[in-house]
């Protein structure tokens, strides 16, 4: 089978920095480097490199020849991104000596995707395929619709949050992926807990408590693998790339989640974004 990413691609800028600036304060950073990014991006390279099958569709302005070429090298078909006009999205990221991160976004060309680009991937999809999108493009509500209309599994990860967004995708979904903050956000909105949202599958990530997935028989809680973290950023793209790869490869969601955490895991022992996402040996090799 294979999985449709409606999903961004950015420049991430790295900055490391003693500590996340307050309002007003000026920092000096001690490094900095330049990365592919994007939710979108990030999640279509973890895909690939877990061992399924990624067709990514997206935009690009000009100045993004360069992502695609890097796509292609991590094994993600680029056949449906976009050139358009708008320059490129990017990232402005801060990184502390924790590994926390505080991140500014651009969106750029992320937000100008041809609806014709949607329509044209979406016609070579077939039916028990995956469709997954994010919250830093466009069409959103539009490629959920199409993908479900068609017999896809449709997969949704709420992020940025925007509790308008995800409510008007929820009726379209198989799958949900957030936050626990998220999850609470969207809990204040509606009304309603995860188990209580009519999706067959919500995973709620709590970053070093590990996650939770609640299913056809209830919440299962999914522990941590204890680390020394270096850079979190990407590491919630890296386990749902890997944890959609494994249920595109007909893994049970335990068995999925169990994979998808140690990818997780292993990805904020490193510095950087979608060019440091590990490969699946590497997954399968580690033991925290």
């Amino acid at each position: 089978m294979a999985i449709w990413n409606l999903g961004s691609i950015n420049a991430d800028l790295v900055y490391t920095v003693p500590h996340i600036p307050a309002p007003g304060e000026t920092l000096s950073s001690t490094n900095r480097a330049t990365y592919m990014g994007g939710k979108g991006a990030n999640m279509s390279v973890a895909i690939a490199r877990a061992g399924s099958r990624v067709n990514h569709i997206g935009a690009l302005g000009p100045d993004g020849g360069w992502a695609v070429q890097r796509l292609l090298e991590y094994g993600v078909d680029t056949r449906h991104i976009a050139q358009v006009e708008t320059a490129t999205g990017h990232a402005i990221i801060m990184v502390d000596a924790h590994g926390e991160n505080a991140i500014l976004l651009h969106a750029g060309s992320n937000g100008e995707i041809p609806q014709a680009t949607l329509q044209t991937a979406l016609a070579e999809a077939q039916t028990g395929d995956w469709f997954v999108t994010q919250n830093e493009t466009n069409l959103q509500r539009t490629g959920v619709s199409l993908a479900k209309k068609m017999g896809l599994k449709v997969a949704y990860a709420a992020a940025p949050f925007s509790a308008d967004r995800v409510q008007a995708v929820l009726e379209y979904l198989d799958f949900l992926i957030l936050n626990e903050v998220e999850a609470a956000q969207l809990t204040e909105a509606t009304g309603k807990t995860p188990e209580e949202l009519g999706i067959r599958d919500v995973v709620v990530t709590l970053g070093s408590d590990g996650a939770d997935w609640f299913g056809p028989d209830g919440k299962q809680h999914f522990p941590a693998i204890p680390v020394t973290p270096i850079d979190t950023t990407g590491a919630g793209d890296t386990f749902t790339g890997y944890l959609l790869a494994g249920l595109d490869q007909g893994m049970p969601m335990a068995k999925a989640i169990n994979l998808a955490t140690k990818a997780g895991a292993l990805m904020v022992t490193r510095q950087g974004t979608a060019d440091v996402i590990p490969d699946l040996s590497e997954v399968r090799a580690f033991n925290g």
